[in-house]
């Protein structure tokens, strides 16, 4: 899906796992375990295995630091490893792995991991009971990922460039002639054009969606494929492009925070995906996995992340004060929640359609 980046040579720190030419015969049986005794079993196997390795595209000081501490606090039997990429990084790694029949992560996450994993065949079927307090929405019912947190999408400006009487408040605003050259998106990920492009067919439909991109086309949208969707933000601050399309909703807000000109504006209906959690092909330690998985989706793995700028999946764990404008059901806006399915089965023809009218 996304376009892979150069894989940097990226070191593991502390890592020093033992066994690592040869994979290991698992009994994988405990990955979709639904015994009364799970816990137990957990426990036990974990305590024999005593590691986890972790690969996430969190950020390290503020998510996997804390997760890693408090998890070990929690299992001091089990020394947890992380090691920290963008998603593309991670799914070129994994692959490579996977492939070589040498797994060194046990769990997987980021956002877009999921639907990369799944589809590449990297992944094995998991449960956890934590997944039956989410809403249902963000559930995978054939047990292939775990949501871990969410990523509501929105529209950023530049508030110095846009009077806020002419702020686009509808997808259709954005067709104003005034705003023709003066919007970008980001290219080359998943989240980007392909998540905008489906979310517009979607709430739409094939007929109307096909009418609007037609008079998007004419806005000459800039087309940014290059650095993060942080980046893209950072040009709006800086005043080089006024408008920024699909981005992360709650970046802006942060920026905002600390003085600088942007704000979002919540389109609706506003497209969220989900960070996900895997279980890689060739899993080493898979006890150690479940215990972490569980973990990250308890109130007290939510609220790492939540501390740590990411919305919580968890309806009882909320999110930081600051942020929570940009929640749909906070906002009263409609949500469309793109799962790893609808995103994997619209992006080739979405992607179609972007490099039609839009390359």
């Amino acid at each position: 899906m996304s376009m892979f980046h150069p894989l940097r040579v990226l070191g593991f720190g502390a890592l020093a796992l033992s066994g690592m030419a040869s994979a290991q015969a698992q009994d994988l049986s405990v990955l979709t375990n639904k015994s009364p005794s799970r816990q137990e079993l957990l426990i036990e196997g974990a305590k024999k295995e005593g590691q986890v390795v972790l690969y996430s595209a969190a950020i390290v000081n503020q998510a996997l630091r804390p997760m890693a501490e408090a998890f070990m606090k929690k299992y001091p039997f089990v020394k947890l490893t992380y090691w920290r990429a963008d998603t593309e990084e991670i799914i070129a790694k994994l692959s490579a792995e996977v492939r070589a029949k040498n797994t060194v992560a046990d769990l997987v996450e980021g956002t877009g991991v999921g639907e990369l994993a799944v589809e590449s065949g990297l992944t094995v079927p998991f449960t956890t009971p934590a997944t039956d307090e989410l809403p249902e929405m963000y559930r995978d019912p054939r047990g292939n990922w775990a949501s871990s947190r969410i990523s509501y999408f929105g529209m950023a400006y530049n508030t110095k460039l846009v009077p806020a009487d002419q702020v686009p408040k509808t997808y259709d605003d954005l067709l104003d002639p005034k705003w023709k050259g003066k919007i970008a998106w980001r290219i080359n990920t998943s989240s980007g054009t392909p998540l905008f492009i489906t979310a517009i067919r979607l709430s739409r439909g094939e007929d109307k969606a096909k009418e609007y991109f037609a008079k998007l086309a004419e806005q000459k949208i800039i087309n940014f494929g290059s650095g993060s969707a942080r980046t893209l933000v950072d040009r709006v601050i800086a005043g080089e492009i006024p408008i920024a399309l699909n981005i992360f909703a709650h970046h802006p807000l942060i920026s905002k925070a600390k003085g600088a000109p942007v704000n979002t504006a919540l389109l609706e209906p506003v497209p969220s995906t989900a960070g996900t959690m895997v279980v890689p092909r060739g899993v080493r330690h898979p006890h150690a996995a479940m215990l972490l998985a569980d973990f990250v989706l308890s109130k007290e793995g939510q609220e790492i992340f939540a501390k740590a700028e990411y919305f919580p999946v968890r309806p009882d764990v909320a999110p930081l004060e600051k942020l929570a404008p940009v929640v749909p059901a906070k906002a009263g806006k409609e949500e469309l929640f793109v799962g790893s399915e609808k995103l994997n089965r619209y992006y080739g023809s979405s992607q179609k359609i972007w490099e039609e009218q839009f390359r």
